[in-house]
This record gives structure tokens, C-alpha cells and sequence, in this order.
């Protein structure tokens, strides 16, 4: 940064550029902002723009034109809300249509621990829910010696249905699965 600011000092001092001219104004208004234009450099990983920031205001400003249309301003705060929550789940990595789904599917549990349901944590709270004891590689052995036949997925399967106390509903058998993966 020293090596700029040398050189475009020596630009303007030297009339190798026109002050008058764009390129002129871009490298005095460079000179004379150095500091604050320099400032993310003082931060080790401090990026460099603020888009981010920019993307997140940007939605705000877009949802702040499209209240303009609402009704009522019950109307408007029931919007705010849902933009609020979306725009979490897009935060966390969430598909927001999923996580109110899943809300509306386990509303009383919501209402007892709210808590656990938030969209960073929602995933485990299903996982809990359907299958609330997974089997240690330990259980996994012991089936193993016991259902010499089966293996696999197969394998997987019988314990789910032996560790798991669900609902024979194939989306829940899946996920269990799913959580039972890290021992086949």
C-alpha cells in the first residue's frame, strides 16, 4: 500500500495526470480518503466490500416497497414476520418452506419447547423425534452376530426397527436411515 500511495503522489506532483481529468479526481480523492479506504487491511480477514450487508438491506428495502400494498397493518406485521423467518432459514441454510412445514406438522411440540425449534436446530429435533435412541456401533455388532443373514441396508433397517420407537411411516425410516448411515 506504501508503493500506491508513493505512486500516486508522485502522479499529481509530477503532472503525469490532469487533476482536472476523471482519473485526476479518482487518484486525489484516493490521497485524500487513504485512511478510510485502507481501513479493512487493519483486520486480518476483514473482507474487502460490504455485500453482504448490502444483500441483506437490499431484501429489507424490496419487502419495505411490497408493505406498501398491504391492507391492514395486521396484514403488514403478519408479512414482517414471515420475511423474518424466511430470510432466517435462508441465513441458516434452511429451506424455509420445509421449516414451516415442519412446524405446522409438530405444533404441539413446538408449543411446549419453542426453543428447539428454531430454524439452526429444527433438524435435530425431528431427528430426536424419530428416532430417539440410535444404536451405538457396540449394538450394531451385537445385531451383527445375532442376523448373521442380513447385511447392509438390510442390517440397518432391523435395527432401526429394533432401537427406534416411530411409526412404520417410510419418510421417518428414511431419515432413521439416514442417521444410522454412519455406522454401515
Amino acid at each position: 500500500m506504501a508503493e500506491l500511495h508513493a505512486w500516486l503522489t508522485r502522479q499529481l506532483e509530477d503532472r503525469l495526470v490532469e487533476p482536472n481529468s476523471s482519473l485526476g479526481s479518482g487518484v486525489a480523492y484516493m490521497l485524500k480518503h487513504r485512511e478510510k479506504l485502507t481501513l479493512f487491511l487493519r483486520v486480518p480477514g476483514a473482507p474487502p466490500d460490504n455485500n453482504i450487508c448490502e444483500r441483506v438491506l437490499k431484501k429489507a428495502i424490496l419487502h419495505r416497497k411490497n408493505a406498501l400494498f398491504f391492507k391492514t397493518t395486521h396484514g403488514a406485521h403478519v408479512g414482517d414476520v414471515f420475511m423474518s423467518l424466511i430470510y432466517t432459514c435462508e441465513l441458516c441454510g434452511a429451506n424455509p418452506f420445509d421449516y414451516l412445514t415442519e412446524l405446522e406438522r409438530h405444533a404441539d411440540e413446538l408449543a411446549a419447547t419453542p426453543g428447539r425449534w428454531m430454524p439452526w436446530n429444527y433438524r435435530q429435533t425431528l431427528a430426536a423425534l424419530i428416532c430417539p435412541h440410535p444404536p451405538t456401533p457396540a449394538k450394531i455388532l451385537q445385531a451383527c452376530r445375532k442376523d448373521t443373514a442380513l447385511q447392509g441396508n438390510s442390517l440397518t433397517m432391523v435395527l432401526c426397527v429394533r432401537s427406534c420407537a416411530w411409526k412404520a411411516a417410510k419418510p421417518q425410516a428414511a431419515t432413521c436411515i439416514d442417521m444410522l448411515s454412519e455406522y454401515d
